[in-house]
């Protein structure tokens, strides 16, 4: 088994290669975004925005990898604290973590994925550029071991993650 950590900003194709992967393996994509808009169409509104929706991924992941499946995040995961709570995941399942860090390395492609998600949204959550772009400025670097994909140059990442991901399964 393996816990694989996509991250990145929104709109640079983490949900999108999460997704292939995940059908190559196969793994469960647990989703950050996914449920944190669920609570809030539910009425359930937090201090911390976002803080429910990691812990609740978390536990769910635990319960799959607890079954035997292969568990990817979805998520932005940009400061430290966030990345903490797969670290910790992984040491108390003892199963190893991959980190895919997802970036689009175009500013004017990855805009634009941005405004055409952001048009054709189906909840509030989905950030337009402005809010990617503070993102950004929050964003942590990544330090440690990790992949980085280029979602803008990489014409078929997803051999690449899975042979990087295969390292965690042996």
């Amino acid at each position: 088994m393996v816990l694989a950590v996509f991250a990145g900003l929104p709109g640079v194709g983490k949900s999108t290669l999460a997704a292939a992967v995940a059908a190559e393996l196969p793994a469960a994509v647990l989703a950050v975004d996914t449920v944190d808009f669920t609570l809030q169409r539910y009425g359930v509104h937090e201090p911390r925005p976002g803080f429910a929706a990691y812990g609740v991924v978390a536990a769910v992941a635990e319960e799959q990898i607890r079954i035997g499946h292969h568990v990817i995040i979805d998520a932005v995961n940009p400061v430290k604290s966030a990345r903490e709570l797969w670290t910790d995941l992984a040491d108390r399942m003892q199963v190893p973590l991959r980190v895919v860090e997802v970036v689009c390395g175009d500013d004017a492609e990855h805009r634009r994925r941005v405004e055409e998600r952001y048009q054709t949204r189906d909840h509030e959550g989905v950030p337009d550029w402005v809010r990617v772009l503070e993102r950004q400025v929050e964003y942590e670097p990544y330090l440690g071991p990790r992949l980085v994909v280029d979602t803008h140059l990489a014409k078929d990442p997803v051999p690449r993650v899975i042979e990087y991901l295969d390292d965690g399964r042996r």
